[in-house]
């Protein structure tokens, strides 16, 4: 859709000052001008998609106010850059390319400043929905990729931790084998796991993703084989979920968290630095969108995992994103990171591997890839009035 708008632009420009007709400045005005009035109508065919990113349709004088401001800076980059071009051609078109640039990092900010308020507030609020469906109170889902050595304690911990909900509504630990040469599944199983196994080694993503979707729980839980974070913060997941949150999340970086572990100035800071990157695909504050402890009401897990496409460890910003998109509510809660040797994660492969997964949440957002049928009514369910 940008390229349709960009061409409309370009070839107005490079038409009307060809042969010196039109003064730069007024056809790049003019240009400028059908261009936006291009992407409004275009945006307009596929407000119902919810982007978060495009929602400024529903604000049209947000929209007017954007488009003048960006249009006036674009023209006075045009007319600084190719003041006088008698014959149009690559002139022109280098200014433009310019302004193209300049204009467009103008407009995306000042889209998001517009945006994030209205996300974030949305994301905050609470709707009273029926009870989601599911035949236990509570799943918790646990990838796992050659965990054989530990994952029986893992299990065995779970059950201990969360024995009060097994006895008040059902629980079940459900394991996610995700394509292990070794005996994770059969260590699970034995230990007392329900146990998924997946015939190749495909990432955690694609394993909380099977996982989430195979659950019986109201409440469906994921956390890590490592129980890095100890399985009795799986109740206060566990209880947000219940009083009304669709989502509720673990955040390292909450004031009440605690960090036993310490980690590494390389991994502290590649976390840091791959959650500032999330802006290019969040509108939320989101203080850690990483943290391997998150629960979700059953219905909402269907809606979200159903949808995910990313098998790695880029997967959890994949589902903030869907959040947003989706209109859900959402919140932080603290947690205890306590010390568990063995991870899986390579800072440095897997940390390129999933900035390059951000550039293809919003690719496929940008394409439509996320969008709801109109007849989906699950998801009409949770579609909230615009603004919100």
């Amino acid at each position: 859709m940008s390229g349709v708008v960009t061409a409309v632009d370009v070839s107005v420009l490079l038409g009307l000052t060809r042969g010196g007709r039109v003064p730069v400045a007024a056809a790049d005005g003019v240009a400028v001008g059908l261009a936006s009035v291009a992407s409004w109508l275009l945006h307009r065919q596929v407000a119902s998609t919810g982007d978060p990113f495009t929602r400024w349709v529903e604000r049209p004088a947000a929209f007017v106010l954007t488009a003048v401001l960006a249009g006036a800076l674009d023209v006075a980059v045009v007319t600084a850059a190719a003041p006088a071009a008698p014959s149009g051609g690559r002139r022109v078109l280098r200014a433009k390319g310019i302004a193209l640039l300049a204009a467009g990092g103008a407009r995306l900010l000042a889209y998001r400043a517009i945006l994030v308020r209205p996300t974030r507030r949305g994301l905050a609020l609470r709707t009273s929905r029926p009870d989601p469906p599911g035949d236990l109170r509570l799943t918790v889902v646990v990838p796992a990729y050659g965990e054989a050595t530990r994952i029986a304690g893992a299990v065995h911990r779970l059950g201990e931790a969360l024995a009060g909900v097994d006895a008040q509504g059902g629980l079940e630990v459900l394991v996610v084998d995700d394509g292990s040469s070794d005996a994770t599944a059969t260590e699970a199983r034995a230990a007392g796991a329900r146990v998924l196994r997946l015939p190749a080694n495909r990432g955690k993503g694609a394993a909380v993703r099977a996982g989430m979707l195979a659950a019986r729980g109201r409440t469906v839980a994921f956390v890590d084989a490592d129980l890095s974070y100890p399985p009795e913060q799986v109740l206060q997941l566990l209880a947000g979920v219940e009083s009304g949150w669709d989502v509720v999340v673990g955040s390292r970086r909450h004031a009440g968290s605690v960090d036993v572990a310490r980690p590494g100035l390389v991994r502290s800071l590649s976390g840091r630095l791959f959650n500032l990157l999330t802006a290019a695909v969040l509108l939320g504050h989101y203080r850690d969108t990483q943290c391997g402890c998150k629960a979700f009401r059953s219905d909402v897990a269907e809606l979200v995992f159903s949808r995910t496409r990313l098998d790695g460890f880029a997967f959890d910003v994949e589902v903030f994103h869907l959040v947003e998109r989706y209109r859900l509510s959402l919140t932080e809660v603290p947690v205890t990171l306590v010390a568990a040797p063995g991870s899986t994660v390579r800072v440095g492969i897997d940390a390129l591997k999933m900035v390059g997964d951000l550039f293809r949440v919003r690719r496929w957002s940008d394409r439509g890839a996320y969008d709801l049928p109109s007849s989906d009514q699950s998801a009409a369910d949770y579609r909230r009035p615009e603004g919100l």
